[in-house]
């Protein structure tokens, strides 16, 4: 749905992003995540047809963005991180504008600006002038005009920066509810946002794709190990001395939570799949199985081990 493939953009004899490739399936919600000045601006503006690239291709839908640039445009909504609104006009009219610039028919405009207002709850602010709405409700006009003509796909910018925390929260469940209709690519730097809205991610830094993977795939890439935590009501030492003798189990902690119950902390071989091993062998023994979860590498830690391995010195 998304294909980006080998696209550089320079400045004079700076280079803004340089070979950046990755793709999007139809129906999915992917991350775009990298540090300010990674590069991640500058892609989605040449994605979206906004600024041309010195070399390489984006399609969306299939379209050529560059050769294509009009079928491409039908198919993608998007949402700047500073939103082009006129303060003026009413949202109603603000988008009736929008669907006239997109060549929409008069019936199509007001069909779609109906059910925009309804589903981005804008209803009580319909004819009250932009420039008078909170920041959240001018954000929310804002993925309004984005999604007014039904694209195929979205593409976000920083969509919930700068709103308060419970319009944080309303606008993912909308973006959420967003991905069973259109494939989304969404930028932000609140980490914990996009390990809740993605299946996937794309880290970008100083120009270049450092990595594409679903978040806990990259966890077990970068700790070399798949993490088990295991809560066990038993004898500990006997605990800790059967769980240790499992095969694919490296290492062991434990940390105690109550009265004959802990909490065994086991880094396994990638891979190994030892959750029905675990559990089996617990059961076995006729201790308490109380709790038994994988734990991956939040996306912070992921984030900032990823980048720090790309400013890392090459020897």
């Amino acid at each position: 749905m998304i294909e980006v493939e080998h696209l550089t953009k320079y400045y004079g004899d700076f280079i803004a992003i340089e070979d950046v490739s990755f793709d999007v399936q139809k129906g999915e919600i992917v991350g775009f995540l990298g540090p300010n000045g990674a590069g991640k601006t500058t892609t989605m503006r040449i994605m979206t047809g906004f600024l041309p690239p010195s070399a390489g291709t984006v399609r969306i839908a299939g379209h050529d963005v560059l050769k294509n640039s009009l079928e491409a445009r039908r198919n993608i909504g998007y949402l700047p991180e500073t939103v082009p609104l006129y303060t003026e006009m009413t949202v109603r009219d603000y988008l009736r504008f929008m669907g006239k610039l997109r060549q929409m028919s008069s019936a199509q405009i007001k069909e779609r600006v109906d059910y925009v207002i309804e589903r981005l709850r804008l209803n009580d602010y319909a004819n009250i002038a932009i420039g008078r709405l909170s920041k959240g409700y001018r954000q929310r006009v804002g993925i309004a005009q984005a999604i007014l003509h039904n694209p195929e796909v979205l593409v976000l910018d920083e969509p919930t920066i700068g709103i308060d925390p419970v319009q944080v929260v309303e606008t993912r469940d909308l973006i959420k509810s967003f991905g069973k209709e259109h494939t989304i690519l969404i930028s932000s730097h609140i980490l914990p946002e996009v390990s809740v809205l993605c299946e996937r991610v794309v880290v970008i830094h100083e120009g270049r794709i450092i990595a594409v993977d679903k978040p806990q795939n990259l966890s077990v890439r970068l700790r070399g190990t798949e993490q088990i935590k295991v809560e066990v009501r038993g004898p500990q030492r006997d605990v800790a001395a059967r769980l240790r003798q499992v095969p694919g189990v490296r290492e062991m902690t434990r940390q105690e939570t109550g009265q004959n119950t802990a909490v065994y902390t086991l880094e396994c071989e990638p891979g190994s799949n030892l959750r029905e091993t675990l559990a089996a062998e617990v059961v076995k023994q006729n201790w308490g199985l109380l709790g038994l979860q994988s734990s991956a590498m939040s996306l912070e830690d992921i984030f900032l081990k990823l980048t720090a391995k790309a400013e890392a010195p090459k020897s």
